[in-house]
């Protein structure tokens, strides 16, 4: 029903029936702006309120026909594209999809929150291991960086690239949601200087879909993109509470179990290793501090799992939220990191056969160990 107040950011009738469309306002709040007999009241939907005071764009669908017109559009344009991935997610971050997209143009891989790793880690042997993933999905990133959004880490050698480059071509962020993107390119600002009042939002012609610009001196622009959803994601599938006990917020401490053949080690209820063949060996897990890491015997695994989860095998504290653990065998030829995508990974040394879950095998994979 058109209730004749309409959001000044984007011109959309204000309603407060469905989030996902235009105009949506909570209805407390929408009847509050009804309620007020201030004349030129200048109310927001939550979109654009997010948008012009967190410099926060709502997320879109990987498949989203706006998002990907404004990447198709990137071709046409002379741009620098920077992906951000999250490191501790790196397959199901890496927007794999950005060759179809970019033409000719350059772009890097920015990995973040790389505080999270312990400090004896290699920066060389991370960017190698990303550069072997990107190129084996048909990305050849011109640049590899690794940096701290939260702790604006390594922050100096990334601005000074992009400040090279932005004397050229507009810049592009790009990447899925819950890497940090926004968090990177607010620290970036913040160390160029005070030039957050310089903020523009700008409407992608004809359709809904927002990008943030940040208009530099030289007359170009840094331009933040919206973070894409997937369900290849396990961030996506977890409500706040969960997800604030899996995201580490300290240096990972790695914590070390003596393993044999015939046990099992449960990742809270997210991930589980059976550990099928090899001689008795050491298993390091390398996730957050909070997170309840459990060994038992795999005999007793599948009943111990459905008597527990949700409870001390929590996350996940809904299950119905997520589907069932689903498995895949390794066999290590040299020490490997198993990967739980968004939890962490577990480091297992050589000739080991073992079996990992993750929900519907979100997220699971293996490397030679980082560490």
């Amino acid at each position: 029903m058109d209730n004749g107040i309409i959001c000044i950011g984007c011109g959309a009738v204000l309603q407060s029936d469905n989030r996902k469309e235009p105009g949506y306002l909570p209805a407390s709040r929408l009847q509050a702006a009804l309620d007020s007999e201030e004349e030129g009241n200048d109310i927001y939907c939550q979109r654009c309120f997010r948008l012009r005071h967190y410099n926060e764009i709502m997320p879109v669908k990987a498949d989203n026909d706006d998002f990907l017109a404004l990447l198709g559009s990137l071709a046409e344009k002379k741009a620098l594209i920077v992906n951000v991935v999250d490191l501790f997610d790196f397959t199901n971050s890496l927007l794999s999809s950005l060759k179809r997209f970019i033409g000719n143009n350059d772009f890097i891989l920015v990995g973040n929150k790389f505080d999270l790793f312990p400090l004896n880690s290699r920066q060389s042997k991370i960017k190698d291991w990303m550069r072997q993933e990107a190129n084996r999905v048909g990305l050849f990133p011109k640049k590899i960086f690794l940096v701290s959004a939260k702790n604006k880490k390594n922050l100096t050698e990334l601005i000074s690239y992009l400040d090279r480059s932005s004397r050229k071509e507009d810049i592009y962020f790009v990447g899925m949601t819950n890497v940090g993107k926004s968090t990177l390119l607010n620290a970036i600002i913040d160390e160029m200087g005070d030039v957050k009042n310089l903020i523009t939002t700008s409407r992608f012609p004809g359709t809904t879909l927002d990008k943030i610009e940040i208009p530099l001196e030289n007359g170009h622009f840094l331009v933040d993109t919206p973070g894409i959803m997937t369900e290849n994601q396990l961030a996506s599938r977890l409500n706040a509470q969960d997800l604030a006990v899996i995201s580490a917020q300290k240096p990972l401490k790695p914590a070390t179990y003596q393993l044999q053949p015939g046990n099992t080690l449960f990742l809270a209820g997210l991930g589980r290793i059976d550990f099928l063949k090899g001689d008795p060996a050491s298993f390091t897990v390398y996730v957050a501090r909070d997170l309840y890491v459990h060994r038992t015997k795999t005999e007793n695994a599948a009943a111990f799992y459905e008597r527990h989860l949700g409870e001390l095998l929590s996350p996940p504290s809904d299950q119905d939220e997520l589907p069932p653990l689903k498995g895949q065998e390794f066999r290590t030829t040299v020490k490997s990191d198993l990967l739980f995508g968004g939890i962490g990974f577990v480091t297992v040394p050589e000739n080991c056969l073992v079996k990992i879950y993750t929900p519907d095998k979100i997220g699971l994979g293996i490397r030679r160990a980082l560490i």
